[in-house]
């Protein structure tokens, strides 16, 4: 296959290519190195594959662009993308045109090329708003959960999306996944929003706001303070890049059953971690205590959030494989092996 990454220089879509390229499919790597890390990861990707990879500089803001680009591809996957609500909220204008311009400028590309690659969006659980704080909780000793039985398995891709507060990000990328759906109902275009929630692993330069496992896992081996904005015993379902990967794939090959959907693509209720929890995992890796210090809850932060991942496992027989313990383990020892990277 001719596989067009957007944001491929990014954790997400270096992982993509990587994978890709492993099994000898033709992939070309989208990017304008808007990200700090990706042209180191671009280094990455150009010492682990001598053939079959290529590099554009372009931006998914500019339609010309990804009309030439997309031009003879059988598969894009659009990564590329602002990726943080602080940052939505400083500067909604260039949120907006990342998000829905971007993800618009892809998909009419597609139309265009006549050839109907399969497309899968990169979305985002911020889709479903703040209603997941309606849902009542309880108090454990190292974590929040669900108290409502309903949502043992998590959330479910039913969750009401309207009626909700949204951040600018969450609007933007909630309108580009709804465009995905559409172009493939109007059009009858193999396009599949993936609704993500905390992906990690290699190649992620995590931030505070934004990739928060990998910053913990960063910050922790260098010896730096973390912040905590709450009580720490915040849960999220955590998925590795690598199951993330094969979810793609695994989308793609049954396109006759995933396309025009929005699927939930995170740990699910197995796969989930607190902050406190995390913390406790790395100072048993480091061998050392980590220092905190605690802030007041951030506006709209959830307490819980689950995907329930059931739909993409009935559809395309996709599950997570990959344990927060052994995930987890590999990011430190990428971080480990790779100090300078991070300096």
């Amino acid at each position: 296959m001719s596989i067009l990454i957007t944001g491929g220089c990014g954790f997400i879509g270096c992982n993509f290519a990587d994978y890709f390229l492993n099994k000898g499919e033709e992939v070309t790597v989208l990017d304008n190195f808007y990200r700090f890390g990706s042209k180191q990861n671009m280094d990455w990707l150009k010492s682990r594959h001598k053939e079959g990879l290529t590099f554009l500089n372009a931006d998914v803001k500019d339609p010309k662009a990804m009309v030439d680009a997309v031009r003879g591809r059988d598969m894009i996957i659009h990564t590329a993308g602002q990726v943080t609500v602080t940052d939505s909220v400083t500067d909604p204008r260039n949120d907006m045109e990342i998000n829905i311009l971007g993800t618009f400028n892809i998909l009419d590309a597609a139309r265009l090329s006549n050839e109907n690659p399969f497309v899968l969006f990169t979305s985002t659980n911020k889709v479903y708003g703040e209603g997941i704080n309606s849902i009542d909780i309880e108090e454990a000793a190292t974590r929040w959960k669900f108290a409502d039985p309903a949502f043992k398995n998590g959330i479910p891709e039913t969750f009401t999306t309207d009626f909700d507060k949204h951040s600018p990000y969450g609007v933007s990328k909630y309108s580009a996944d709804l465009y995905v759906r559409d172009f493939s109902h109007v059009y009858g275009m193999p396009a599949v929003s993936f609704r993500q929630s905390c992906i990690y692993g290699t190649r992620q330069f995590g931030k505070e706001e934004q990739g928060w496992l990998a910053h913990f896992v960063i910050s922790s081996f260098f010896g730096r303070p973390l912040n905590i904005f709450g009580d720490g015993k915040q849960v999220r379902d955590v998925l590795f890049i690598e199951d993330l990967c094969r979810a793609a794939d695994m989308a793609s090959e049954n396109r006759n059953k995933t396309a025009g959907k929005a699927y939930n693509i995170g740990g699910g209720a197995k796969y989930t971690l607190s902050l406190l929890e995390l913390i406790e995992m790395l100072e048993k890796i480091n061998n050392r205590k980590i220092s905190t210090k605690y802030f007041d809850w951030r506006p709209a932060d959830q307490k819980v959030y689950i995907s329930n991942i059931n739909k993409a496992m009935e559809d395309f027989g996709w599950e997570p494989k990959v344990s927060p313990e052994e995930g987890v383990k590999r990011v430190h020892g990428w971080v480990e092996e790779n100090p300078g990277l991070f300096k």
